[in-house]
């Protein structure tokens, strides 16, 4: 999987060696040899050559096609499609380009020779920024959709959009932007990367050595922009906004209105040719009363073409009338008049129910939504919806934003058309206003419970149902898709105060977020707003819940305490109302939290405690589950034995129900326990067992590895290369330190920081295997160094035993002392009693030995 990060680590070998047969040579070639073959046998069928050559061509064709095949085939049943659809297929967020496309061949030419100019320059040069600016409504967002489809096989690795949303109250943040470009180029920020800064240092790594077309769509100022500007060459930035952005180092360009010859040629495109030859003059009259922006054109044209019966006279005259009437009204001034008047016109001759649903979408505010949002607002069907959403479209009054990655279809509303329909909301009725938004949440609801439910069953109920590998590639697309509108639909449902539905929404969108480990910020953000839900909605079951979705979150995050706290209280909740699948639920969040904080004798009666409550619940993944955090807390506390006991059970279960990520989970603890053991048969002598434990441990670690890279796991394949780098066997220290160099570097790519710190400690101790005990040094206080900064000092701790440890057993008595007395208070302070036994263990073996008695 390594092959999904940069150049830097792409170059690194993919995994630990297989113990299968492989042709070396095949994965690097195949695709070049089939590619070969195909393009042979193409060109073939064009060539005048005698039948029978054709026939050897072919032949030959076939059988190089059937060595590729024959050299890349394994052993082990291939990858399903369902895994990862779209792996080696470079993202493409880029929109449509508008159908009726005018003019513009000045500004076109303009961006062909700065494009053109930059192909030329060196490798040294910054990354090409093109701003173009002008009113709204000028076609500076068509102008960027055009020019980026001429130029798109500049850019092999992808194309990213984003619409900021500059011309409404509330753009789009930059951290928003980073995290779904990042997810777009399939980065899984598995822990929190942490604020704008640490985002923008993941978007540099994951962008450089690529050539990709980032589009960055009504920008609201230059603050916006700047973060999400990559460092690499190839890569080249369009931006629009309605002012001038002054970035350093870009290429502005100014867009004007469309001359009266683009605007009549463009009036001719939607309404027909013929017409605007029988009255040019009327034509011009329009564009004119349209102050010539292409916006306020394409809304009386798409009116027209709707309209046959109408002629141009008469639509100039209504144009006329409209404006004179705007003249004598105060109306925001954020909306031309030109195009006010060329919406108002247009939706004037809208039915009554393509006019409800235009005020409707525009109290959504939601970025873009799927077509089904029509036929709720309208309560009726979806087929029926979609309908008086197109006809919206062909009167310019909505348009499409493009396909997401789940195949669907969003629209959107352009920002001046949505203040202009925001401002007739009072012409619904509130009541039949508020029912109509409240359909759409319950729709996002059910559509959110149902991916989250196919994501991770076991979070919805007891025993949890099956779901497919497929569905739960399914269910994180759809939050990738819809995140930023279920995340507006949260916000309005709360700001309508409709308490019961926006935890329903919060749940559901807590529960994607951490089955994927994905998007902190907001995660924690809606947890908090479920908590509250639940408070003002006077549901205490509902708010346990939300307790136990802030106390996963907060965890994660590294505020124990707190997550400690709303864990208890959940289980205060659970055990007065008797629902005890959920209380046991609480005690093994409770135990894992005292675990991660080192406190260990109080975690394993809660952990303890939640295996005996899921037994007598008969839910056997959640037994199994937590009988595999008991081992490894078993293995902290030195006691493999017992963890192996508890990780066999659970193997066996997770391998009967089908639970293949679980069981990778618990392959990985399993090879650490296997080694854990290699290496206690090894100081006993017996060298024989250990070899066997070590091999034994090696298959296990490589089948986790395997397991996580045919998902895409990348954090999960950089959890087994870490342990890999942990086993301990003397005959492999060289390979083991190559493991932990290569998970750090899949750890500082998706931003890891805790994981980054931990994975020192194993560089530290797998250095210190070898001798080098100055790296090794240096590589455990770099850990010392990362767990102080986030606040773990039961981490800490530990970093700064095996300091201590590593320097006692290269002969450093001396400086050993030091490192150990600061873990003994650390244990201390934590009342963590097993540390503290091993830190004296080791303080009376650096002690100095005992002078005999003259």
């Amino acid at each position: 999987m390594t092959g999904d990060l940069p150049d830097k680590i792409g170059k690194l070998p993919d995994k630990p060696p297989q113990r299968r047969r492989k042709v070396p040579w095949a994965a690097s070639v195949s695709a070049g040899l089939a590619a070969a073959a195909a393009s042979v046998l193409a060109a073939s069928v064009e060539w005048e050559i005698p039948p029978a050559a054709k026939i050897g061509v072919t032949l030959a064709a076939a059988v190089l096609v059937g060595l590729t095949t024959w050299a890349t085939t394994e052993a082990r049943p291939r990858r399903p499609a369902a895994a990862k659809a779209a792996e080696g297929v470079a993202p493409d967020q880029w929109p449509p380009v508008p159908e009726h496309f005018t003019g513009r061949a000045e500004a076109l030419a303009e961006l062909r020779g700065v494009f053109a100019g930059r192909r030329k320059a060196s490798d040294l040069s910054p990354p090409l920024v093109v701003s173009v600016y002008g009113r709204g409504g000028v076609g500076k967002s068509a102008l960027m959709t055009r020019f980026g489809q001429e130029v798109a096989d500049w850019f092999p690795d992808g194309r990213l959009y984003a619409d900021l949303r500059g011309g409404v109250d509330a753009p789009v943040r930059p951290d928003e932007v980073l995290i779904g470009f990042l997810r777009a180029l399939d980065v899984r920020l598995t822990t929190d990367p942490g604020g704008l800064d640490e985002l923008r240092k993941l978007w540099l790594t994951w962008t450089k050595g690529r050539r990709i077309l980032i589009g960055l769509d009504n920008a609201h100022d230059a603050d916006q922009v700047k973060p999400l500007i990559p460092a690499e060459p190839g890569c080249a930035v369009l931006v629009t906004s309605r002012v001038p952005l002054f970035l350093n180092g870009t290429h502005d360009t100014r867009l004007g209105v469309f001359s009266e010859a683009h605007g009549v040629e463009l009036l001719a495109r939607l309404a027909g040719g013929a017409r605007i030859v029988d009255d040019l003059d009327s034509a011009k009259e329009i564009v004119r009363l349209c102050d010539y922006l292409p916006l306020a054109i394409n809304i009386c044209g798409g009116r027209l073409a709707t309209r046959e019966q109408w002629t141009l006279r008469e639509m100039a005259g209504r144009l006329a009338d409209t404006r004179r009437r705007l003249d004598h009204l105060e109306v925001a001034p954020t909306v031309d008049k030109s195009v006010r008047a060329s919406v108002q016109l247009s939706y004037d001759d809208c039915t009554g129910m393509q006019r409800r649903l235009l005020r409707l979408l525009s109290s959504l505010t939601a970025p873009d939504v799927p077509g089904w949002v029509a036929g709720e607002l309208l309560d009726i069907s979806g087929l029926d919806g979609a309908d008086q959403l197109e006809a919206l479209i062909d009167a310019q009054l909505a348009e499409c934003s493009g396909t997401d990655q789940t195949g669907t279809m969003r629209y959107r509303l352009h920002d001046l058309v949505r203040v202009f329909a925001a401002e007739l909301a009072d012409q619904d009725e509130a009541e039949r206003r508020r029912a109509a938004i409240e359909r759409v949440l319950y729709g996002y609801r059910r559509r959110a419970e149902e991916a989250a439910q196919n994501r991770w069953p076991q979070d919805w109920s007891r025993g949890g149902r099956r779901s497919s590998a497929d569905g739960q590639l399914r269910a994180g697309d759809w939050l990738n898709a819809e995140r930023l509108s279920l995340l507006a639909m949260i916000h309005l449902a709360r700001q309508l105060e409709l308490w019961e539905l926006t935890w329903g929404l919060a749940r559901a969108f807590c529960s994607l977020c951490h089955s994927l480990r994905a998007y902190w910020a907001d995660w924690k953000a809606v947890a908090e707003i479920g908590c509250e839900a639940a408070e003002r909605a006077d549901d205490r079951r509902s708010l346990a819940i939300a307790l136990l979705d802030a106390a996963s979150v907060h965890g994660g995050l590294g505020l124990r305490q707190q997550a400690l706290d709303e864990a208890k209280r959940a289980l205060e909740i659970f055990t007065e109302l008797g629902e005890s699948w959920w209380a046991a639920r609480s005690m093994r969040t409770i135990g894992m939290t005292l675990f991660s904080d080192g406190h260990l004798d109080q975690a394993q009666d809660f952990l303890i405690g939640a295996i005996t409550e899921f037994k007598g619940e008969e839910d056997l993944w959640w037994m199994a589950r937590t009988q595999r955090n008991l081992a490894e807390m078993r293995m902290a506390e030195r006691r493999p034995e017992e963890a192996r006991e508890l990780l066999e059970d659970a193997l066996e279960i997770f391998k009967r129900e089908g639970n293949r990520y679980s069981e990778a989970q618990t392959l990985r603890v399993y090879g650490e326990v296997l080694a854990a053991q290699a290496r206690g048969e090894r100081l006993a002598g017996d060298h024989r067992a250990a070899g066997n434990l070590f091999t034994r441990a090696g298959f296990s670690l490589d089948r986790a590895a395997e397991m996580f890279r045919q998902r895409g796991e990348l954090w999960e394949e950089a959890r087994c290369l870490r342990a890999a780098g942990e086993v301990g066997d003397p005959a492999n220290g060289l390979r083991e330190l190559e493991y932990v160099r290569r998970a750090e570097q899949i750890l500082v790519a998706l931003g890891d920081s805790w994981g980054v710190a931990r994975n020192a400690v194993s560089a530290g101790r797998a250095l210190a295997r070898l001798g080098r005990i100055e790296e090794s040094e240096a590589e455990l206080r770099r850990a010392v160094h990362g767990f102080e900064e986030l606040q773990d000092r039961w981490w800490m701790a530990r970093s700064l035993r095996y300091l201590g440890e590593t320097h006692l057993d290269a002969g450093g008595r001396r400086a050993a002392v030091g490192p150990l007395e600061q873990a003994r208070e650390i244990y201390r302070s934590l009342g963590n009693e097993a540390g503290m036994r091993r830190t004296l263990e080791l303080l009376r073996r650096a002690a100095p030995p005992e002078e005999p008695a003259r």
